[in-house]
């Protein structure tokens, strides 16, 4: 638009026509002078055959580039093409055009070809027409040819293509199409050859398949057809000034009239009106040939391209645009699915509801559209939204009748809109429809004053923030019309006048709840003036405040302090009795500016305020009021300022005397023997309210208040019968009282036995608390979790950092019954069915509900910051965790936010309570539903799908999460198979079923750590286990080819190739290589087939964490009951299992090996490697190698037709290494006399390999506890 705007700016709309269309050049130079001063070169260039000039590739240079403005032009510009001289943006476009009209003239066809080229290469196309295709070839021939030169490598070209460059290039592509159309305009674009032929190109180029070929044809046909507009105005107002003259002419008397001056106008009216006829068609062509096609392209930009451009030709040239033909596809397009295209749509009916006499035309469209107009306030996309409530404003502003109150009220209560832009366009939307009507009854008004224009709009303003019952938000309506109406919110005189004085006679009267809420007003008027940022939720933060903004604001500050100092004492007494309005009342002086009250002599006003504050302390007892009143206190005491000393005697007097009262109610009320009465109990809560409101914001040490308070809650504790606010708010105060005490000591202001006592103080009172979590009362269970939250993480460990190291001996750390009670309250009090939130809140609103929820959620978030920052175990967190699905809705986004956190803290420590909130979940199943439960039951289903959720959390970088993930898979795999089946040996174990939802994580074990995993589970499994197929074993199977998937098959065991299915030994060997993306070079494969030597070799450093460092699982299929060692059988007693010696080379090599641990917690892991591995040896070559062969030379006769319900298996020792069981599957060459693990022990010398399958865990690891 910014081409289109400068035509409208630049063009000249002749009102003589005898000169413009005197000459026929096409330079707006009746003399020709500039035409003719660089023909000469312009015409050498222009004789070239078009075969020269189209030679190299094509791209045709431009002719009469050699001058600009009239001057030879330098620095080789001659040689370049159109588009380079255009990209490169440092000639004038208008001499740019000349030098091409210039050309044109002397031969047009190779200017023509220059034009065309310069389409082609904007597109991006690397290709160039000929002036062979352009003499022999359609467009449509063109086209096609120059569609198989593009170069689709990259789908960027210039109009999408970032950088600055580009954005300029954007700007002078329209600005050329735009001053070749005004330069042309006289007599080229009316030969029937150029526009013919440019509009027929950019016609095909615009219904072309390639993208950029119909972007950039699309972008240059509305930019010529809004040219053409601008010369159809042009013509339109030469032919009204001509018609005028005629007529002023034909109307003279016979003897003064001019018949040749009569006829030449004729034939120049007839001229125009024929050069009129042939824009017209022009403009036809553009907009049924590409406008009608392209404004429902695929693509949003070419969409936004066309609505952008014909609103405006609407604009420019309304006689002929602005009917309801073409503001038709405006209308049908504010529909559309990209944002991008609808708020075009919008900014073009703005520009013409600006103009009053458009407005007017457009009420059919308005009509049609208005609720479309009206629903896009709601628009997904926040720009959309803003731009149609500006233009609904407009609306409102052409016609009041349009719009309905339907309508308006739709837009009204955008003023509480969190999206700032939004909110301050319906404030506007708003002003002009309340406030900018006046009458003549209003002429004449005081400007200040109750009886003030001011006063009946601060009234109206009232009135719509009540009857907006949805929102109670002040601050927002007063943002939200600060910027239009921001002299009448500061209008505070009125507002003040409105309050205190006595309505004139006839004049009614504020309602109790109309002065509530002027009263809000005001408060949040003031605090808009002085802060200057708009309120919490709405916005991004403070902003950098220019210096005129801070001048006013100075000024409003002193005028508020000048105004308020001396009428906030009347408006205190008069609505002292109050609550919602002098809560707000006593926070107007903390925008004041307490220089004034000596500057400005105002100590008297001062001494009267701080007696009303007095007041306001002594006769209510409602915590908003008393705690608004103890911040103004905090304020007005500050020792920087000279009024220091009088509102410090006046507050100390103040709390002296609620002290006194307090002491004196208390022994009284705690006397044995006599039952407190309710009076007795009143008088001590309203008075344990005030201190405990004022002890927030002010050091009440001296008075020494902590035996009190904790004799009154232990009292409570042994009788029982304790109101519960006088328990809420005694805790509360004994928590503030402990916090101060701290600070002293921090700040290293108190005495040497203040540490001591503090500590003594502080444990007290948490054991107090925490017998107080067992209350009957939930309102002071709540509050006793609530402060033993804050308690245990400001005396945590984390208080001794920066640099104070002497505040050690007040770390308390939570015992374990202290973190058992807290974790049971949560349980209890935060995890509560809906049905039985339902039960609970009969009668309640659903504001109600929502309160409960939000504290529910800050019970919870009190306890996952325990969990974040490592004062409670982590494991805790388990029965946390576990609730993730089921209550997702309500707290899903805090228990994600824990599991991120303690993630960042221990990833192995969060794995492992997140595997253990899984069996806990498991075992409750199991407990409820019985061993022989469905696993198509929602339960079973509802913990999968859990374990799915959790596995997402761990991200795609499996690098970073690698070993909590085998930490995890270890506890899962040990908990299935931790407990027998109980209906006896044959049967599944108990847990079986854990392995399918463990199987959820296996995507996100690397492929070597599958496949050490998978081992690591045959450690627990007998051979019989891998041949069962019944339902029952279904978790096992799908847990195993979870593990197998993306593994080597070279380096699984022999166990998984038995029980696949359809595995045979021929299919193992016809696919040696099928198994690893890696090719092994032959050298590499003589001393290590194994790939896991590749991985060795590629990454030393890596391990597999967890199940690293351990002997080879050694078959027990084919030993004897007698030889089989104990621990080899898992469903044996743990203590049954005798401890192994460990001889002492291995204790030493064991000891070499420790230092590769990742993590201390799994220590008991680094077993050693080479334990028991001769007997093992010796073991195959007596005894397998004989049967391994002759099961080898039975699987060669029968062939491929192996299957998994064959006898007898091929292999039977998954002691076998890769190398032999690569060896033993050569066929050719039966012989394997190789020692087993020659190979793998001289590569251990050099460097051990963790991703062995001999390096799974020894068997006396299944013996040892995870904790």
């Amino acid at each position: 638009m910014i081409a289109a705007q400068d035509l409208h700016t630049e063009f000249q709309f002749p009102q003589e026509a005898e000169s413009q269309l005197s000459s026929d050049t096409d330079f707006e130079d009746p003399d020709g002078k500039n035409a003719k001063a660089g023909k000469g070169m312009g015409a050498k260039k222009g004789r070239k055959a078009l075969g020269d000039k189209a030679k190299g590739g094509g791209a045709a240079r431009v002719p009469g580039l050699g001058r600009v403005n009239g001057h030879h032009q330098e620095n080789g510009m001659e040689n370049m093409t159109l588009f380079e001289v255009v990209k490169m943006g440092k000639s004038a476009t208008q001499s740019v055009v000349d030098d091409w009209i210039e050309a044109y003239k002397n031969d047009r066809d190779v200017a023509l070809l220059d034009l065309i080229n310069f389409f082609i290469q904007c597109s991006g196309c690397k290709g160039a027409v000929s002036g062979e295709m352009f003499r022999n070839m359609q467009n449509s021939e063109i086209i096609r040819k120059m569609t198989e030169e593009f170069d689709e490598d990259s789908g960027d070209y210039p109009l999408t293509m970032s950088g600055p460059q580009w954005k300029k290039f954007r700007i002078s592509f329209c600005d050329f199409i735009a001053v070749l159309v005004r330069q042309c305009q006289y007599s080229i674009i009316y030969d029937e050859y150029m526009m013919d032929t440019v509009i027929s190109l950019l016609t095909g180029l615009s219904d072309s398949q390639v993208r950029a070929f119909r972007h950039t044809s699309t972008l240059a046909a509305m930019k010529l057809m809004t040219a053409l507009v601008n010369v159809a105005l042009n013509l339109s107002i030469n032919m009204d000034n001509t018609q005028r003259q005629y007529e002023a002419e034909r109307n003279k008397v016979v003897a003064k009239r001019a018949n040749d001056r009569l006829e030449l106008l004729l034939q120049k009216r007839k001229e125009l009106q024929e050069n009129q006829d042939e824009i017209e068609n022009m403009m036809n062509a553009i907009f049924k040939g590409v406008f009608i096609h392209r404004y429902r392209d695929a693509i949003a930009e070419i969409r936004a391209i066309c609505i952008e451009e014909i609103g405006m030709w609407m604009k420019l040239y309304s006689d002929a645009f602005l009917n309801d033909s073409y503001l038709k596809y405006v209308g049908w397009t504010m529909h559309d699915k990209q944002g991008e295209v609808r708020l075009k749509c919008l900014t073009a009916l703005q520009s013409l509801f600006y103009n009053r006499e458009l407005g007017a035309r457009l009420e059919l469209f308005t009509s049609r559209f208005k609720d479309r107009i009206v629903s896009m306030t709601l628009d997904k996309e926040y720009d959309v939204a803003v731009q149609a409530i500006k233009l609904l404003t407009l609306v409102l502003q052409s016609s009041d009748e349009v719009l309905t109150a339907e309508d308006c009220e739709s837009v009204y209560h955008l003023v509480y809109s969190a999206h700032r832009p939004i909110a301050v366009s319906a404030g506007e939307f708003l002003f002009k429809k309340l406030f900018s009507h006046r009458g003549p009854e209003e002429e004449g008004l005081p400007r200040r004053g109750r009886q003030s224009l001011n006063g009946s709009l601060i009234k109206t303003t009232v009135f719509f923030f009540l009857e907006s019952e949805l929102h109670e938000h002040g601050a927002y309506l007063v943002d939200s019309l600060w910027e239009c109406a921001s002299d009448l919110l500061k209008d505070w005189e009125t507002m003040i006048s409105l309050l205190l004085d006595e309505p004139m006679p006839g004049e009614e009267a504020l309602t109790d709840r109309q002065e509530t809420a002027l009263v809000e007003i005001l408060l949040c008027a003031v605090r808009q003036a002085c802060e200057c940022h708009p309120p919490v939720g709405r916005g991004t933060g403070k902003r950098v405040l220019s210096a005129k903004e801070k001048k006013t604001q100075l000024d409003d500050r002193t005028r508020i302090t000048e105004m308020f100092a001396v009428a906030l004492p009347l408006l205190l007494a008069k609505y002292c009795v109050d609550i919602d309005k002098v809560t707000n009342l006593l926070q107007i002086p903390k925008y004041f500016d307490l220089d004034i009250y000596t500057t400005g002599r105002l100590e008297k006003h001062l001494d009267a305020l701080l007696r009303q504050f007095w007041e306001v302390v002594d006769k209510h007892t409602d915590t908003e009021v008393l705690e608004a009143c103890s911040s103004t206190y905090h304020y007005l005491c500050n020792e920087e300022f000279t009024i220091f000393n009088r509102v410090d005697i006046a507050r100390s007097q103040l709390l002296d005397e609620l002290v006194d009262k307090y002491s004196r109610l208390l022994e009284d009320f705690l006397q044995e023997g006599e039952e407190p009465d309710d009076d007795d109990a009143y008088q001590v809560l309203s008075t344990l309210k005030k201190i405990s409101s004022f002890h927030n914001a002010h050091d009440l040490s001296k008075w020494d208040l902590f035996a009190s308070n904790y004799r009154l809650l232990n009292t409570g504790l042994q009788n029982g019968d304790m109101p519960e606010q006088i328990v809420i708010h005694a805790m509360q105060c004994t928590h503030y009282i402990i916090l101060w005490h701290l600070a002293k000591v921090s700040d290293g202001s108190s005495l040497k036995g203040d540490m001591v006592t503090l500590r003594k103080q502080m444990r007290a009172f948490s054991l107090m608390c925490q017998r107080y979590l067992n209350s009957i009362n939930t309102a002071v269970k709540e509050q006793a979790f609530t402060i033993l939250c804050d308690l245990l993480l400001i005396f945590s460990h984390q208080m001794m950092s920066s640099g104070r190291e002497q505040l050690e001996p007040l770390v308390y750390t939570p015992d374990s019954s202290l973190q058992a009670e807290m974790l049971n309250f949560i349980l209890d009090q935060v995890f509560i069915d809906q049905d039985d939130d339902n039960n609970s809140t009969d009668g309640q609103d659903e504001a109600s509900k929502i309160e409960a929820l939000h504290k529910r959620r800050n019970l919870l978030a009190a306890y996952c910051k325990l969990i974040i920052y490592n004062v409670v175990e982590m494991n805790t967190g388990a029965d946390i965790f576990k609730q993730y699905m089921r209550f997702y809705n309500d707290y899903g986004d805090i228990i994600k936010e824990t599991m991120s956190k303690t993630r960042q803290i221990d990833k192995i420590q969060c794995a492992k309570t997140l595997v253990l909130s899984l069996q806990t979940l498991f075992n409750e199943m199991l407990s409820e539903l019985g061993f022989n439960f469905d696993r198509s039951s929602s339960s079973f289903c509802g913990i999968k799908e859990l374990a799915r959720r959790f596995s997402l959390t761990f991200g795609l970088d499996q690098m970073k999460t690698r070993e909590a993930i085998a930490m995890l898979h270890k506890d899962g795999i040990e908990f299935a198979f931790k407990e027998p089946s109980p209906q006896g040996e044959g049967s599944p174990p108990l847990n079986l079923a854990f392995l399918d939802i463990l199987s959820e994580f296996s995507s996100k074990l690397m492929r070597q750590d599958k496949r050490t995993v998978h081992l690591y589970l045959e450690r627990f499994m007998t051979f019989q286990m891998a041949l069962q197929r019944e339902d029952c074993w279904l978790p096992l199977i799908s847990y195993r080819n979870s593990l197998q998937a993306g593994g080597d098959d070279d380096t699984m065991s022999v166990i998984s190739g038995i029980s696949s299915r359809g595995s045979s030994v021929r299919s193992k060997k016809a696919k040696p290589a099928t198994t690893s993306k890696r090719k092994l070079p032959e050298a590499e494969e003589n001393s290590c087939s194994s790939s896991d030597a590749v991985w060795m070799n590629r990454e030393q450093n890596v391990q597999t964490p967890v199940m690293m460092l351990s002997p080879h699982l050694s078959s027990t299929i084919l030993r004897d009951p007698k030889k089989m060692r104990p621990e080899e059988n898992y469903t044996m007693p743990e203590e049954q299992h005798p401890p192994q010696p460990v001889p002492t080379q291995q204790q030493s090599h064991q000891h070499h090996q420790a230092a590769m641990d990742y993590n201390t917690q799994v220590t008991w892991m680094l077993t050693q490697r080479q334990q028991a591995e001769a007997r093992q040896q010796q073991e195959r070559v007596s005894m397998h190698y004989t049967k391994m062969r002759n099961h080898m030379q039975q699987a060669i006769r029968r062939g491929s037709g192996l299957m998994e319900d064959d006898e007898e298996p091929i292999v039977e020792d998954v002691m076998m290494s890769s190398e032999d069981i690569n060896e033993g599957m050569d066929f050719d060459t039966m012989d394997i006399d190789l020692p087993a693990s020659k190979n793998r022990r001289e590569r251990t010398e050099l460097k051990p390999d963790y991703f062995d399958p001999s390096s799974i865990m020894d068997d006396s690891v299944l013996n040892v506890s995870m904790y």
